[in-house]
């Protein structure tokens, strides 16, 4: 089966090349990516030779470990996973790297003449004596300084490549660090090689620690242990944490880092002086439990509760109007009998600077958003639209007619600050701001977004709280709700036409501890129903029936497309039917053949359905976003792939940012509709079977919801509401701030 691996694989050794340098075919200076043909030693043509390098010249002296592939076009190939170069020590060599066109001005008429003086010294010459170049014909005063410093420059990369290849860092990695910190990359990493992980994507703290033991950094250093406990909040707040208690954050710290808990604690203390980390008290009526947060989320929280309390105050953009003759107005306009609960959270809208509206589906949440949008704009207001994904800006644009943007997209992220332009220097320019999705809206984000939108504004923040809180840390729109201290009106009335669907009754259902309810007859029944249970005990026979369903069964019943209508959903990356196993199935059954690529663990073929797994600001694609690959190239090491018909490039060293999606968890699902939802859902998945995932997971679908597995497990998430509670201060912050107490937290 494809999910089954060997546990007692031995490693293959790497292969193994090294010659001249006799032509770089093709090199990248952005991604390092280079194409050589070298003379190497045992071969009697040229070989061709493909990896990273940071610079490289004909000429040059290659080392290189890897192994020997087969291109369908351009046929034997050697690629490398580490690259050397040193410098040519031959006279040919030598003429061939000055003649390459690393130093301006020297072509292969002077290189010639160089070398025909100085000979096998040349490049002693260069390093000791360069006063004696000006001894060659053509070379005056300024031609030497631009041959010693262009030397001086390629020496320095040398070195740093060789300091980190020394220190167990491959070359891709070895040519991000060069690319961050340039000439100082040696004496930064020596000094801290733990800010690696701070400052470059794709190495972690595990990563950092080998090369920290490599330059001889003790596992009890004061430096480790800082570096451990920052990092051990890091993992934190991929679990939705803004903090964490003190006792559990050590304890974890000494787990991980394996040091005494005395040099964890006088870690903590330093983190705090420095302000990297803050100290605060949970829970504070109850006696109080102290706690750590990461500087910039605690900042966030503190800044956003003020923002919120403050912005209450103040008159509404909107002039006073008749309500009751604007809601008329509105229902004339849409055709549609506005319901009490949709009548007064419009009323509130017009008369409250900040308001919450929240509901599960059925409930009428867009109609609200449509009537806001249209009363608001009647009376001359400039109402902007966003939410956090690109699906459900669509969405909302679709059902206003009006546009509408990610709140990426909203804010300008500018490149060259790595800032977004609209902040509080620079606000946004609008009356009303209708957020969506907002149960998506991590504390680092919501507080960049409140804090562009002018004072005067009001902002109306919609969504479902009962969903599964932001992948990122905090829970921002639950800690507004439950504060108490901002206007909120919940829907709960299903309206007649929405209840007619299985899945929106069922998600209700299961939203109040019920089990769903569905016919036991197989999938197919097209009309009679949209919500089905397919019953099947053995996790391998699961997986094949998703492989059947996704396949076979619900496009030939239904008439759906097997890729872009059907999302698998999984509660769990891991296991037979976690979401990197069944990526592995369905894309041997859908996309089996054609070009391909491996990196990072996935092979990408042409065709592949990928989704985006961090927000890339520069390329302007940003997590959850689901594309299609179109093109991979082997020549220019780049895979483009098509996100709502914008191609967008990465170098084979980036593939990292994505991850197959036809099986992606209800997490990242978040945000997202898709017209089929297939989850199996298995006792296999005990650990994350909670009532809010199994209601997430339901409501993603708009036509058909199709669940695989167990009745028991079933049972379990529909019970299960100890969903772990994240530590934020957000409601704790707002009640303090309301009640004039801001001390309460300290």
């Amino acid at each position: 089966m494809p999910h089954q691996q060997s546990q007692h694989a031995t490693p293959t050794p790497p292969d193994q090349i090294a010659g001249l340098v006799e032509r770089v075919t093709f090199h990248n200076d952005e991604s390092g990516f280079c194409v050589l043909r070298i003379k190497a030693r045992g071969h009697r043509d040229l070989v061709t030779v493909v990896g990273t390098l940071p610079e490289v010249r004909a000429g040059e002296w290659l080392e290189a470990q890897g192994a020997w592939t087969i291109d369908k076009e351009y046929g034997q190939q050697f690629r490398a996973e580490i690259l050397r170069t040193l410098p040519p020590s031959t006279v040919e060599g030598i003429e061939k790297y000055l003649a390459s066109g690393m130093i301006k001005g020297i072509g292969p008429v002077l290189a010639g003449r160089i070398v025909n003086v100085y000979k096998e010294r040349t490049f002693e010459i260069i390093d000791a004596d360069p006063h004696s170049l000006t001894y060659v014909d053509g070379i005056g005063p300024t031609r030497k300084k631009k041959i010693t410093e262009a030397w001086a420059e390629q020496k320095a990369i040398r070195e740093i490549m060789v300091f980190l290849h020394g220190h167990k860092v491959s070359t891709s990695r070895a040519f991000r660090i060069f690319k961050a910190y340039g000439n100082e990359a040696i004496e930064k990493v020596r000094q801290d090689p733990y800010r690696l992980a701070r400052d470059i994507q794709g190495i972690g703290f595990k990563t950092a620690d080998v090369i920290a033991e490599s330059v001889g950094i003790g596992k009890q250093s004061d430096l480790r242990a800082r570096a451990g406990v920052e990092y051990v909040l890091l993992q934190l707040t991929e679990e939705g944490h803004c903090g964490y208690g003190r006792e559990e954050l050590v304890a974890m710290a000494v787990n991980l880092l394996e040091i005494p808990s005395e040099i964890i604690q006088t870690a903590v203390e330093y983190l705090r002086q420095e302000g990297r980390i803050v100290a605060r008290i949970l829970d504070s009526d109850a006696g109080g439990c102290p706690a750590i947060f990461l500087a910039g989320l605690d900042q966030a929280e503190k800044n956003l509760a003020e923002s919120l309390i403050a912005r209450q105050a103040g008159k509404h953009p909107c002039p006073q109007i008749d309500v009751e003759k604007a809601l008329a107005w509105v229902e004339g306009k849409t055709g549609l009998q506005l319901a009490v609960q949709q009548r007064q959270a419009i009323q509130l809208a017009c008369r409250s600077k900040v308001l919450v509206i929240t509901g599960g589906p059925g409930v009428g949440k867009t109609t609200i958003i449509n009537s806001i949008v249209k009363i608001l704009r009647a009376k001359r207001l400039k109402v902007l639209m966003a939410a956090p994904t690109g699906r459900a800006a669509k969405r909302m644009a679709e059902a206003t007619g009006c546009e509408a943007k990610t709140i990426h997209r909203l804010l300008v992220f500018d490149p060259r600050t790595h800032q977004f332009k609209h902040n509080a220097e620079h606000p946004l320019e609008g009356d009303a701001f209708i957020i969506d999705e907002t149960s998506m809206l991590d504390i680092t984000l919501a507080w960049q977004l409140v804090r562009a939108i002018p004072y005067s504004a009001a902002v109306i923040l919609v969504g479902d709280v009962d969903q599964l809180p932001s992948v990122g840390p905090g829970c921002v729109l639950r800690d507004i709700i439950d504060s108490g201290k901002v206007p909120v009106c919940r829907l709960t009335k299903v309206f007649r036409q929405a209840a007619r669907s299985a899945i929106v009754t069922n998600a209700h259902r299961v939203n109040q501890g019920q089990m769903p309810s569905f016919p036991r007859e197989k999938v197919e029944s097209p009309g009679s129903t949209d919500f089905y249970f397919v019953e099947v005990a053995d996790p391998d026979k699961a997986v094949d029936m998703v492989r059947r369903l996704v396949c076979e069964h619900i496009p030939a019943k239904f008439g759906f497309d097997r890729v872009d209508d059907i999302q698998v959903l999984s509660p769990m990356q891991r296991g037979v039917l976690g979401c990197r196993n069944l990526n592995t199935v369905l894309q041997e059954a859908l996309n089996p053949t054609g070009a391909a690529i491996q990196r990072y663990g996935w092979t990408f073929r042409g065709g592949d359905k990928v989704m985006q797994m961090v927000n890339d600001y520069d390329k302007d694609v940003f997590n959850g976003d689901i594309g299609r690959v179109t093109k991979i190239d082997e020549v220019e090491q780049e895979v483009v792939v098509r996100f709502d018909d914008r191609p967008v490039k990465y170098d084979f060293n980036e593939l990292d940012e994505l991850h197959l999606s036809y099986a992606t968890t209800v997490h990242k699902s978040q945000g997202s509709e898709y017209p089929v939802v297939v989850l199996p859902i298995h006792t296999q998945h005990y650990m994350m079977l909670q009532r809010n995932l199994l209601y997430t997971a339901i409501t993603r679908s708009r036509k058909l919801v199709v669940l695989v597995g167990t009745l028991k497990a079933l049972a379990i998430a529909t019970k299960n509401m100890d969903a772990r509670r994240r530590v934020t201060l957000l409601g704790q912050r707002l009640e303090a701030l309301d009640a004039g107490q801001p001390g309460r937290i300290e």
